[in-house]
Order: C-alpha cells, then sequence, then structure tokens
C-alpha cells in the first residue's frame, strides 16, 4: 500500500516563515549586553504558518 506524506504546512505570506524576530533598540545596558525587544508577526500569532483554507460543501473554487 502506498504511505500518503501530508502536505507542507502552508508558510505566512507576511513574514515567509520567519514569525519571531528579536530587533535592537540600539544601546546597551549596564552589563555590556544589547538591548533588545522580541516581535511577533501580526498576521500569523508569531507561528510562521496559516492554516489551510477549508473549503465548502457546495462552493465554486
Amino acid at each position: 500500500m502506498a504511505h500518503h506524506t501530508p502536505p507542507p504546512p502552508r508558510i505566512c505570506p507576511a513574514c515567509d516563515g520567519f514569525a519571531t524576530v528579536a530587533v535592537t533598540l540600539g544601546g546597551r545596558d549596564r552589563h555590556g549586553h544589547r538591548r533588545t525587544i522580541t516581535a511577533h508577526c501580526p498576521a500569523c500569532d508569531g507561528l510562521g504558518t496559516i492554516p489551510a483554507r477549508r473549503t465548502r460543501e457546495g462552493a465554486r473554487a
């Protein structure tokens, strides 16, 4: 019997799969470490993928 592989997850078009990034604030703290904040993609909520579209029964493509 043939083994069916699931389709790959759909990559978010807004972030191209890089859903979470660290953005430097341009300075250093008193210990010499860079100050950064974490930013998440608002389109996929930081997941990097979007759910596949569900087609309604009887809907036209």
